[in-house]
């Protein structure tokens, strides 16, 4: 059974729909990256599978516990940072969280185990007596972080968990994340594309609170356009033999000349499905006595790929009450 799940969600405020039939489920081990333009749906989303908001259909659970018919129970499995990470501003960290430990159940005993633990592995010793009014965005986006774990949940909901962070401190973020996901379903609302690729087996894509996209970070970069594209430098001014040749090749989208200069022309090679390889055009080449002086491939990045689901899922035709939705 799935650590978290969505079924079917759909959530309209009057005419506008904000989440459109959203379904999707995360197992134990998963960290799934949750990502879409502002006004996709996403914080909507979280919200409604953590139990701060209403469905108007659809459901969504936490380790079977549905989130709005039996919402107790679903909220001892998780683990949620929302937007803003709110807190009682003129508690110190360490009383807070010893605030959270028992909202949570945790015995005295058990609360002062936890928070030795966490206190340490978010890092809060040098404020832990301060006010949280008095820390730093990054500190408070910290002590946020501390309150989601603080009860050991099996599932985990996090928005923005690095907003406010110092490169360093967004380094140690991930490695946290990295070491408790064996044991944990994590969803992850990020604009930041390298934490994807950093932490995430899974990512999904919304637009216009629809689904566009669920698949493993390598998959989706297979849909970037750079993903199949080559680059290759020839020792020679006429590459018309090369085109030919290259173009017969199964795989090959297309060649065309970049730039010709001082008896070197580069081509751009459209490939489909990452073949030919680049070292078999090479040995093409070489048998014809056409020398390859550089090649490479592009580097497809997610920041690519998303940008082009996300222009897709704008074009798509829309719905009647169809507006911006948020976050």
């Amino acid at each position: 059974m799935a650590l978290v799940e969505a079924r079917d969600l759909v959530k309209r405020f009057g005419s506008l729909t904000a989440v459109d039939n959203i379904s999707f489920a995360v197992e134990r081990g998963e960290v799934v990256g949750f990502l879409g333009p502002n006004g996709a749906g996403k914080t909507t989303a979280m919200r409604i599978i953590s139990g701060f908001l209403e469905p108007t259909s659809g459901s969504a659970a936490i380790d079977g516990h549905d989130s709005h018919r039996d919402p107790i129970a679903a909220r001892r499995k998780l683990g949620y940072l929302p937007e803003g990470a709110p807190a009682y501003a003129d508690m110190s960290v360490a009383d807070f969280l010893a605030f959270i430990a028992g909202m949570h159940g945790l015995s005295r005993a058990q609360a002062n185990d936890r928070l030795a633990e966490l206190v340490d592995r978010v890092d809060l010793r040098g404020v832990w007596n301060q006010r949280i009014d008095s820390l730093s965005k990054g500190f408070k986006r910290r002590v946020g972080i501390a309150q989601a774990l603080v009860h050991d949940p099996e599932a985990l909901i996090l928005d923005e968990p690095t907003d406010g962070l110092d490169p360093i401190q967004k380094y140690e973020m991930r490695d946290l994340i990295r070491a408790i996901a064996p044991q944990k379903a994590i969803i992850i609302s990020t604009h930041i594309l390298e934490e994807v690729e950093a932490v995430c087996s899974r990512v999904i894509i919304i637009a216009r609170g629809r689904l566009l996209a669920d698949a493993t970070p390598g998959e989706l970069l297979a849909r970037a356009p750079g993903s199949g594209t080559l680059g290759l430098a020839l020792a020679t001014a006429e590459p018309q033999r090369a085109i030919d040749i290259i173009s017969r090749q199964p795989g090959v989208g297309g060649v065309t000349v970049a730039q010709r200069l001082n008896g070197v022309t580069r081509l751009v090679v459209r490939t489909l499905q990452n073949r030919p390889a680049p070292d078999d055009l090479v040995g093409l080449l070489g048998r014809s006595n056409i020398k390859v002086t550089e090649f490479f491939r592009e580097r497809a990045t997610l920041d690519d790929v998303f940008r082009t689901i996300a222009a897709e899922g704008a074009r798509a035709p829309g719905h009647p009450g169809d507006a911006p939705a948020e976050n």
